[in-house]
């Protein structure tokens, strides 16, 4: 991935489209995002069907489709924020890959479902920022989570540095970071857009699914030999889900499930469907720092 290609950063004016390529969402979480977005300096358009209803989706697949196909060969259009996940990226993965994206790489941003996008783009070789949307964009700049993203978007690289946890491993490591809703990314597995790959510092996070749900998924991946091959893991949050008669947490399961490899582990990490949400680019090189003194960071190249 040495080849991986970075969107350009925005400036002042640049255009961001918002898109709906999953589930619906309500109209007044977008306008308030987008008055955040245009505060700062960047215009933004709200493409045709992100604010549609048709059942749990914004649209029909082809209208789905429509809106990302316009963003993404819009020469304008310098970020594509997704509104939210939910289901149905999916549906369009197979239209959207035959699109010349890397004739104009923009940034996507989203996390949840729109692992499926970060999928795409990375089969291209483009970078992505998997990052929150537009429920928590409307926060505002102040939001520690949104000045990271949109230094991002403007070329910056960030660090983030986070407490430790009584199951991390401690180590150094240094890889491509791939990752998301581990749900989303298991049924990518062994198609074109398998991202679970060798030499990755993988991040994984996940909601609402039961234990026993994400540990026959950590097994598939011990017993494919991927967990022999990477070079660190990084454990989001897992959140709304039961202990189990078997494990009393998810995070004590993860633990079993990758006991007797060697890769340092960062645990407790701020990703995924809760409030903190640190941004992350998709398929940048990154050094895991996770450290017996419980001060632990993820640092990205240029």
């Amino acid at each position: 991935m040495d080849s991986i290609i970075f969107p350009a950063p925005l400036k002042k004016g640049d255009k961001i489209a918002v898109v709906s390529p999953a589930g619906r969402i309500k109209p007044e979480l977008v306008h308030q995002a987008v008055k955040v977005l245009e505060e700062q300096g960047w215009n933004v358009e709200i493409m045709p069907h992100a604010l549609g209803e048709n059942g749990s989706f914004s649209g029909t697949a082809d209208e789905r489709y429509a809106d990302m196909e316009a963003a993404l060969l819009d020469p304008e259009v310098r970020a594509i924020l997704c509104s939210r996940g939910g289901y149905g990226v999916v549906h369009i993965m197979d239209r959207l890959d035959k699109l010349p994206i890397e004739n104009d790489p923009k940034w996507i941003i989203g996390f949840s479902d729109i692992s499926a996008l970060h999928a795409l783009m990375g089969r291209k070789g483009i970078a992505s920022i998997h990052a929150s949307m537009a429920a928590h964009i409307k926060e505002g700049a102040g939001d520690p989570d949104n000045r990271d993203l949109f230094a991002i978007l403007r070329g910056e690289r960030p660090v983030h540095i986070f407490d430790g946890h009584d199951y991390d491993r401690p180590g150094i490591a240094t890889g491509t970071l791939r990752g998301g809703n581990l749900a989303v990314l298991a049924e990518l597995i062994n198609t074109p857009y398998d991202m679970l790959l060798p030499g990755s510092i993988l991040f994984l996070e996940d909601v609402s699914e039961p234990v026993y749900k994400i540990e026959r998924i950590f097994y598939q991946l011990r017993l494919s030999g991927l967990f022999d091959k990477i070079a660190g893991l990084i454990v989001g949050q897992f959140t709304d889900y039961k202990p189990d008669s078997n494990h009393e947490s998810m995070e004590s399961m993860i633990r079993d499930a990758i006991a007797g490899y060697k890769f340092p582990v960062a645990f407790n990490v701020p990703v995924g469907h809760v409030d903190h949400n640190v941004p992350l680019i998709e398929s940048a090189k990154v050094t895991l720092k996770v450290s017996p003194s419980g001060r632990n960071s993820i640092i990205f190249h240029r």
